[in-house]
């Protein structure tokens, strides 16, 4: 669902618990006013956040990033590899990497479908990321192909919990 004609504002998707705080703006410089609040976002175990939009056509959108918990653990980034626009990818199937001085730890998908935009902004301002990992430092656009990997993702409460697993387990 959009907001009025032309004003190229994107609404929630309805029912998704995610859909409900995606509300973007255009800015002169092409860039995107997004105001996403970690708390109504949808995660996967492995720390990639998702929220759900609705587009004109009616297809479901899932933007893509990384929690700041992972950024956090992962310290002074140095390289990500992202995907090109168009491939397709599974539920829980990589699409691209991210290296810090620690580690190289791969980019899971959340959903299945098409990459439809990718923020290859990232690549040059690695900072984006930690700066604000919910807006500037998303990852990717996938145009959702099946919706039921969605059911499988946790909400903010339960990966709350989780992070404070692995916190313990350290």
């Amino acid at each position: 669902m959009t907001g009025p004609a032309g004003s190229g504002r994107l609404l929630p998707a309805s029912g998704s618990a995610a859909g409900r705080l995606w509300n973007c703006l255009p800015l002169s410089d092409g860039e995107r006013n997004c105001e996403v609040t970690p708390e109504e976002l949808l995660y996967r175990k492995t720390h990639e956040w998702v929220a759900v939009e609705t587009d004109a056509t009616g297809a479901k959108i899932a933007t893509v990033g990384i929690s700041a918990f992972a950024l956090e653990a992962l310290t002074d980034l140095v390289y990500i590899d992202l995907p090109e626009a168009g491939r397709k990818v599974s539920a829980g199937e990589p699409f691209g990497e991210v290296e810090s001085v620690k580690a190289v730890s791969d980019l899971y998908s959340p959903v299945a479908g098409e990459i439809i935009e990718v923020n290859s902004a990232l690549t040059d301002q690695l900072e984006r990321l930690s700066e604000d990992p919910y807006g500037k430092g998303w990852l990717v656009k996938i145009r959702i192909s099946d919706e039921s990997a969605l059911g499988e993702l946790l909400d903010y409460a339960t990966y709350q919990k989780q992070c404070q697993e692995e916190m313990a387990d350290d």
